[in-house]
């Protein structure tokens, strides 16, 4: 037996009971808890050599999803400020949010929308690049990597 729940919410978090009654034995209950996080983050590191492209996967451990179905955004932190690099609605272009000095021309969404950037800067070194894929209006993944910028 089993419950199979469709388009989940947090406010499908409880403790759920099954009773069915069996013969000769009598009334048998399982209680599960079920926790709905509103979101998952995964955090890597990615190391790149001055004037490399440096390329970081959206969701690294989900290739098989097919991120093109769902809205997804790019952003940059440092220091607890973040700033959207990029944004991608479902069979629509990327939005480019160039106003950043910093970020400006150097950010492109490629391949299974993973960020390029060109070329890396001794400035990027340590900076947090994330990205938010919405799955659900009460589910997000992200995946944060934090870049280490090498010279040669």
């Amino acid at each position: 037996w089993a419950l199979h729940l469709k388009n989940v919410t947090m406010s499908l978090s409880g403790q759920y009971k099954c009773t069915f009654a069996t013969y000769p034995y009598g009334t048998k209950a399982a209680k599960i808890q079920l926790i709905v996080k509103a979101e998952e983050e995964r955090h890597y590191v990615k190391k790149v050599w001055l004037n490399e492209t440096l390329e970081i996967p959206c969701l690294e451990d989900m290739t098989s999803e097919d991120l093109s179905t769902y809205p997804l955004k790019w952003l940059v932190g440092e220091n607890g400020r973040k700033e959207e690099l990029v944004t991608k609605e479902p069979s629509c272009p990327a939005v480019y949010r160039n106003s950043s000095a910093l970020y400006g021309q150097r950010v492109l969404l490629g391949f299974n929308n993973a960020l390029k950037v060109f070329p890396p800067k001794i400035t990027d070194d340590g900076r947090v690049f994330s990205c938010h894929v919405l799955y659900h209006p009460e589910r997000v993944q992200k995946s944060s990597t934090t870049v280490r910028v090498f010279g040669k």
